[in-house]
């Protein structure tokens, strides 16, 4: 068997080996063919990654309630937690907090583009050895016998060299030094030198004239790069803003339910108070069984709102618990304690929309798409330019080897060199394709001032309408402390005359209703104001600053030009907020005390003062109605007004 034969053998046995292990294997480990992808491969999820399920337990329901502790909490410090856990930036969005889909590190990673448009500047060394043979058969006459041939041949052993380090510069140029070596070995034969070995050190320089020239079309890419990471930046502070904002706007919608819990529990006592003085003038023939009827309906409804107010505070905490990033929990609950600001704010328009100008992350990320485009403009009008380059080139050559009396032969460095200068040119005809990417650009361009342009008015009529809001909110607030102390002395007044049988008792649970009512709109009137104010911090955005919230950046150590094995370098990884500064008051009390059970009498004036208390029941109907007293005496107090 000769030697094809033999490799034709090899190379059967190697491709039976490849095909039997494709077909017992369903995923071949190395497979030599990939077979066509007609089945839809999909795996189990059970093999997937696994993700982090917090530890937590059943949440409370209102007809699961189970005693848990109070967690008093105030708004500086639910921002702060919030701020301390947002390393996915959160919003709130109905009754949970959802992910803006921006993380803290999303920064760092765009940062990590401004090296490598660093790097076109780099110098780039390279290097390369290569061991060479070449033997080839020949065939020549037999010089014995013409008749007859022989195979004979030539052997050539080379090794070759070159090392080289090449360098672009900020003027576009390209410069090149590079060392060439070749030894290289005949045989049979006489050779002049055997071995011989060429060497040459080549300098080269290649400056574009026009199209690539000039430093700031060179570091155009680098500027480019630093504004794509300053526009993450400034993304990252808009979610930041919007998770402040969600948690103050969290926070008080839990103090707005817990007020409701508070108002259909009074609701309820005066119903039953109501009830039971209903119950017992049935019971003396003063009032008939539609009475009762009315007042047990009215009672039941009032249940029926509690449970509905109970099941909206719940929610509201769970949306307060999940800015802060906690776990529904069964064992705690939140208790806010920073009273809302009852005092009227008063605003500079210029210096408002002048600061929203300047500080707003969604109007500074237009002004950096612009200043990218005119980055891009200012590349585009480059490479409409015609390709023209000057070239220089200057080469030492030298060469030594061996002669076969065994003497060594070196030429003087300096006796052989190479050299080259010249200009080469290159335009396409009529430049079409490039003078319409100039074309398009500069109309994107002047698209972006459009956009900045139409953006500021909108900004502008925001920051109008968030100012009418909160002046309508403060103004509406003042007028419903005026209804609620009306809705006071008129469930007071009907209680009396209910008591004394004047009235029917749809007109006592009316005005408790309403009473009810004006009490949750004045808290709800106060409550969206101080939100709104919120609201107006974030359209300006200086929402993170107002409550001293800075980004620092942290660092951590990256793989240096050495790789592993060398000495890491402090590269950014993420962008962490600080903690906020001290603003809201922490009264360590519940919220809602601002809107204090003690005793308010009828207000006098034009205007009630401010805070107004919230009447408790025995405010609102005066001592409790027990079975024991005869219904239809008229209190003392009324009796004398």
């Amino acid at each position: 068997m000769n030697w094809s034969q033999q490799l034709f053998a090899w190379f059967a046995i190697v491709c039976a080996i490849v095909f039997a292990q494709s077909e017992s294997l369903a995923q071949p480990v190395l497979p030599v063919i990939f077979p066509e992808s007609c089945p839809i491969q999909v795996r189990d999820p059970s093999r997937l990654s696994k993700a982090c399920i917090p530890e937590t337990q059943p949440p409370v329901t209102v007809t699961n309630r189970v005693e848990r502790k109070e967690r008093r909490i105030s708004l500086d410090e639910a921002i702060q937690i919030a701020l301390a856990n947002t390393n996915a930036v959160r919003v709130l969005g109905g009754i949970t907090a959802v992910g803006s889909g921006r993380t803290i590190y999303d920064p760092a990673i765009a940062n990590t583009s401004v090296d490598q448009a660093h790097a076109t500047f780099d110098p780039l060394v390279d290097g390369r050895h290569d061991f060479l043979r070449n033997e080839s058969p020949n065939a020549i006459f037999d010089p014995g016998d013409p008749t007859r041939s022989l195979i004979t041949g030539g052997r050539s052993d080379a090794y070759s060299t070159t090392t080289g380090i090449t360098k672009r510069t900020v003027t576009g140029a390209d410069a090149a030094i590079r060392v060439n070596a070749n030894r290289n070995r005949q045989q049979p034969g006489i050779f002049p030198l055997n071995p011989s070995t060429t060497s040459d050190v080549t300098f080269s320089l290649s400056q574009p004239l026009l199209q690539g020239r000039g430093i700031a079309v060179n570091l155009s890419p680098i500027v480019v790069a630093r504004i794509d990471t300053e526009r993450s930046f400034f993304q990252l502070k808009d979610g930041l803003q919007s998770t402040v904002e969600s948690v103050i706007q969290a926070y008080w919608q839990l103090v707005q339910a817990r007020i409701d819990v508070w108002v259909r529990n009074q609701q309820i006592k005066l119903a039953e108070q109501t009830h039971r003085s209903a119950e017992l003038n049935f019971q003396a023939r003063r009032v008939n069984a539609a009475t009762v009827a009315q007042a047990q309906l009215a009672l039941a409804n009032f249940r029926a709102s509690l449970i509905a107010a109970e099941a909206t505070l719940l929610d509201r905490e769970a949306a307060l618990r999940s800015m802060l990033g906690f776990t529904p929990s069964s064992t705690e609950e939140l208790v806010p304690t920073s009273p809302p600001s009852n005092e009227k704010a008063e605003f500079d328009w210029d210096q408002v929309v002048l600061f929203a100008e300047e500080q707003r992350p969604d109007l500074i990320e237009l002004k950096l798409v612009l200043e990218a485009d005119e980055q891009l403009l200012l590349q585009t009008r480059n490479r409409a330019r015609p390709q023209v380059d000057a070239v220089a080139l200057y080469r030492w050559n030298g060469l030594e080897g061996e002669m076969p009396i065994g003497d060594r032969l070196r030429s003087n460095p300096g006796d052989f060199d190479d050299w080259q200068l010249g200009v080469n040119f290159s335009v396409p005809v009529g430049l079409r394709s490039s003078r319409a990417g100039l074309r398009r650009q500069q109309l994107i361009v002047a698209r972006d001032h459009v956009n900045l342009h139409q953006a500021m008015l909108q900004v502008v009529h925001i920051l109008a309408a968030q100012i009418r809001s909160l002046d309508a909110q403060f103004a509406q607030y003042e007028v419903l402390q005026e209804t609620r102390a009306a809705a006071d002395v008129n469930v007071r007044l009907q209680n009396a005359e209910f008591r004394a049988g004047r009235i029917e008792i749809i007109n006592l649970l009316q005005a408790i209703s309403d009473w009810g009512n004006a009490v949750s709109s004045v808290t709800f009137a106060l409550i969206q104001y101080n939100t709104s104010l919120a609201s107006l911090e974030r359209e300006t955005g200086s929402i993170l600053e107002v409550h001293g919230v800075r980004l620092y950046e942290e660092r951590y150590c990256s793989l240096g030009p050495l790789g592993e094995l060398g000495k890491g370098r402090c590269y950014p990884r993420s962008m962490h907020p600080t903690e906020n500064a001290s603003r809201y008051p922490d009264t360590e009390r519940p919220a809602e005390d601002f809107f204090n059970l003690q005793k308010q009498d009828t207000p006098r004036g034009d205007r009630p003062p401010r805070p107004g208390p919230l009447p408790g029941p025995r405010d609102v109907l005066g001592e409790s109605t027990t079975a024991d007293e005869e219904p239809g005496v008229r209190p003392e107090s009324l009796d004398q007004n």
